[in-house]
């Protein structure tokens, strides 16, 4: 198996949460990553608290532009010389029942979620061909388990859930993998949450930073394409 050094890694939604943890993951074994938030602060911010782990830039971008994205690439490609790793993280959640849910928190959703892989996705495309690398979504068992008041999230990741998968026959004659991991819950602050103590329970974010790790680490022969991951022992209802 090769190894991880020198290999660089594109995080959207970098700053925090999943994408910060897959980032530190990353750094620990050798790879130089990017990471990208909405806001440029956050992402230099982030950037500041992981340089003692290995070669890291916070970058400015908004998955729901297109242009954006690229520009973010092309200064992790103008910084770093090339991407081996896509990690398409960024996500948000707006939960609302169907009768309640405006137009915009629909838009909002489905814009980040999806829209915003796909273009995460054609951005760096060009680069993961040519280093015959790897594209990782985050995609949720929202996207797989549909709930009331989901039907926003629920439509963005059955929607991601099903982009990957056809992505990855898209590309793997070209040695591009692609996997979607859909992690229930996780301990961070998506939707608003602040993780506490009580969240001990739930799957952590160093927890999918070593899932990701290991699928760099899998032979390349094999490739675990759709990965379900939920807290082993969530509390009794």
């Amino acid at each position: 198996m090769s190894s991880l050094k020198g290999k660089v890694a594109f995080i959207t939604g970098g700053s925090k949460g999943i994408g910060y943890g897959v980032a530190e993951a990353l750094l620990n074994q050798g790879f130089k990553v990017a990471i990208t938030s909405r806001s440029l602060e956050a992402a230099e911010e982030a950037a500041k608290e992981l340089e003692g782990k290995g070669d890291v830039i916070g970058l400015e971008a908004d998955v729901r532009s297109f242009e954006s994205q690229q520009k973010a690439v092309k200064a992790a490609v103008d910084k770093f010389g090339k991407i081996d790793l896509l990690v398409a993280n960024a996500g948000v959640g707006k939960f609302n029942s169907i009768e309640d849910m405006t137009p915009e928190e629909w838009n909002a959703t489905i814009e980040t979620n999806l829209t915003g892989v796909f273009y995460s996705v054609k951005s760096s495309l060009a680069e993961l061909v040519k280093t015959e690398g790897y594209i990782i979504t985050i995609s949720s068992l929202a996207g797989t388990n549909f709930f009331a008041g989901g039907a926003a999230y629920n439509a963005s990741k059955f929607g991601l859930t099903g982009f990957s998968q056809a992505v990855m026959l898209d590309l793997r004659q070209k040695g591009v993998k692609v996997s979607t991991i859909m992690p229930g819950s996780v301990a961070t602050h998506f939707n608003g949450h602040t993780p506490s103590d009580e969240d001990a329970w739930k799957i952590q974010k160093e927890d999918i930073g070593e899932l990701v790790v290991d699928l760099m680490k899998m032979n390349p022969r094999t490739l675990p394409s759709k990965i379900e991951v939920r807290p082993s022992q969530p509390p009794k209802k």
